[in-house]
């Protein structure tokens, strides 16, 4: 009878070890971009520079997430932070798998400050020179192509 439990028990060890670890798989989506209003970036003297389909971060959560988890985003396309006060602000790229830059803008939505080239998954702080209530996020490098500088402005209209 031993003898009968004891193969049992090495019958069923071999049972439920057949699946590895390596027949496993996990599922993961990928957070696309979502078109929910256009922005237009003007020169100080209104000249405009360009227009992005924008996805707007205006909740707590949103804020917090941005653009973390995105493996691409084009050229023509944005994030802009909402937030409710002019207030100091720093970002971060924790999670954060593209290259950025980061327009500050103050309540009058003029360029205030930036930090261009934010390195992925980098988690220093990277701050505002001064107050700011807007905060737009672009591929690295575009603020230099667009020739981008303190007191440009935007607008913006969400569908």
């Amino acid at each position: 009878m031993k003898k009968l439990l004891l193969l049992f028990c090495v019958a069923i060890t071999f049972v439920s070890c057949g699946e590895s670890d390596s027949n496993k798989t996990v599922k993961t989506v990928e957070v696309g971009f979502t078109k929910e209003g256009e922005l237009t970036l003007a020169k100080a003297n209104g000249e405009d520079i360009i227009t992005l389909d924008i996805e707007f971060s205006e909740s707590v959560y949103e804020r917090e997430t941005g653009l973390m988890y995105r493996q691409s985003m084009k050229d023509t396309e944005g994030m802009l932070f909402v937030f409710p006060t002019l207030f100091p602000r720093s970002f971060y790229m924790k999670n954060t798998y593209i290259p950025l830059d980061i327009i500050y803008l103050d309540d009058n939505k003029k360029i205030v400050s930036f930090q261009e080239n934010a390195k992925p998954l980098d988690e220093a702080g990277l701050p505002s020179e001064v107050p700011a209530m807007y905060v737009l996020e672009v591929n690295a490098g575009l603020a230099e192509k667009w020739l981008l500088e303190i007191g440009d402005t935007i607008t913006f209209v969400k569908f």
